[in-house]
């Protein structure tokens, strides 16, 4: 049989306030350790989100460009309807000229949008490298021209990664992991 004062000294087990006190003082040093790579991680998922949708959309309009038998293009847009001038981080689309509305035609002077990409989050710049604010496929699905465009965080504070996403003669693109001090 057990004596009342074991079995009381079972029930009254727990943490001290000083080993508390321990444990906190050790999680927030483990925390702020663990804060700055979850910073990078998140630019790093990012960037790679934003590069991404780009080759997305310039394998779409190359798939497009060879299935239509005709040029299409990927453009700068802010209103995800017509192209237009500025930087890539405005949003784009994959467009070709057209005269009923459904099929590429290059007589065509009306737009058909194949696909729509909304602006990128404010402080991001995704910038093209020679200034080009149009990227066109031949119905070969080659490209008229390369291309090299740059996400970058701009805004709270410059990111120490960037993407290049390289789109070359043939049409094909791809993305390399950079880094830099400087978001242009």
């Amino acid at each position: 049989m057990t004596s009342p004062r074991t079995w009381r000294g079972r029930l009254a087990t727990g943490f001290t306030l000083i080993e508390l006190l321990v444990v906190l003082a050790i999680a927030s040093i483990m925390l702020s350790i663990a804060a700055p790579s979850f910073n990078s991680l998140t630019l790093s998922m990012k960037l790679s989100g934003y590069a991404n949708n780009l080759v997305s959309s310039s394998m779409l309009a190359r798939g497009e460009a060879i299935r239509r038998n005709a040029a299409v293009s990927m453009c700068v847009s802010s209103n995800g309807a017509s192209c237009g001038s500025g930087g890539w981080e405005q949003g784009w689309i994959v467009m070709c000229n057209t005269v009923d509305n459904a099929s590429c035609d290059p007589a065509g002077t009306a737009v058909l949008v194949l696909q729509s990409q909304q602006a990128l989050a404010a402080g991001w710049k995704f910038t093209e490298t020679g200034g080009r604010s149009t990227i066109a496929f031949d119905p070969t699905g080659t490209g008229a021209t390369s291309a090299s465009l740059i996400v970058c965080r701009a805004e709270p504070t410059v990111g120490r990664q960037q993407r290049t996403v390289n789109i070359s003669a043939t049409g094909r693109a791809s993305v390399v992991k950079t880094t830099a001090s400087t978001c242009g």
